[in-house]
């Protein structure tokens, strides 16, 4: 390894070293402040305006949109458009939070009166507790570092990494405090793998006339009909009330016909598995896969509170959404 290559190698950990003390250094300081903007978000009626120019502005898009993919209403407003027109953006029950180190971006600074017109609240995340806008704040996360990792300590990084690490601290905290569940984090994230991940059973499950479904009355002959129509390998078996009571599969089959004569004379109750093993329609449908491969089962059934049968997941189904 060259000279050069090894001094590129040790300011790369250098940096790494610098931004990771950065962040470590805020831990001390999530104290009865944080605990009070985390509250100011939490009673908010509005929306979160989160503001800041330049990188910090960066940021502030990215603290935005954590915090609007976890239920809480949030965007970004450029500090300039917003003198410039956009202060339509802020309501009297919005909470913003404004983001500059320095605490005197003089772009930010001419919004505070302005918000405080408006009637918004202001939590300032900056690295002057003593600046403009921390005194003009309800609340001032102190967001301070020793130095930029920038090899010349003027090149926002340091400082940036420890604000989106303390925008992610409060949008975790908020999810908690608001009991935002996998369910609710599913139904805002449906495109691409992790949408699929966090899919529920009632969205990739074979339901109404797809779904197949005998009585224990049914005569083989016909339960042969609605397997094979339905191509699951499977059907549900239900008593005169539609209640679950049973199922029939291909192995099913196997082993009937292993050990008797005349399968045709059958009915699907006489003939059936029962107390199948059923899910909820509100179940992520990764829990439905690990129910399948625990009990070494293709498909699952669906069951509404009365027992009915509200359709089938096949294991086929989640393999083809490539969901895992």
């Amino acid at each position: 390894m060259t000279t050069d290559a090894a001094s590129a190698l040790d300011l790369a950990r250098k940096v790494l070293r610098t931004e990771a003390a950065a962040i470590l250094g805020l831990v001390e300081r999530i104290n009865g402040d944080f605990e009070r903007a985390v509250q100011l978000l939490f009673e908010c009626r509005g929306r979160v305006i989160v503001t800041g120019m330049g990188k910090s502005g960066i940021i502030c898009r990215k603290i935005a949109a954590t915090l609007s993919s976890t239920g809480t209403a949030a965007w970004f407003l450029h500090p300039a458009e917003a003198t410039h027109g956009d202060l339509g953006a802020i309501r009297d029950d919005d909470v913003v939070i404004a983001l500059s180190y320095s605490g005197e971006t003089e772009e930010l600074v001419r919004l505070l009166e302005s918000i405080r017109r408006l009637g918004a609240r202001l939590i300032a995340i900056t690295g002057d507790p003593a600046s403009t806008l921390a005194k003009a704040a309800d609340v001032t996360l102190d967001c301070s570092i020793a130095k930029e990792a920038c090899p010349m300590n003027l090149v926002p990084t340091a400082s940036t990494t420890a604000a989106l690490a303390m925008g992610d601290a409060l949008a975790m905290t908020l999810l908690v405090r608001k009991g935002f569940r996998e369910d609710q984090f599913a139904s805002l994230h449906p495109a691409g793998k992790l949408g699929r991940r966090l899919m529920q059973v009632e969205n990739v499950m074979h339901s109404g006339t797809a779904a197949p479904v005998v009585q224990t009355t049914t005569p083989m002959p016909d339960v042969f009909h609605e397997m094979s129509s339905k191509r699951l390998g499977m059907t549900a078996v239900t008593d005169a009330d539609g209640r679950l009571v049973g199922v029939f599969t291909d192995g099913d089959l196997r082993r009937l016909m292993s050990r008797s004569a005349n399968v045709l004379a059958l009915t699907a109750g006489e003939a059936m598995t029962p107390n199948p093993i059923t899910i909820r329609r509100g179940l992520l449908a990764v829990e439905a896969l690990k129910i399948m491969e625990t009990h070494k089962i293709t498909s699952v059934i669906v069951t509404d509170l009365r027992g009915a049968v509200d359709g089938v997941v096949h294991l086929h189904d989640l393999w083809r959404l490539q969901m895992f």
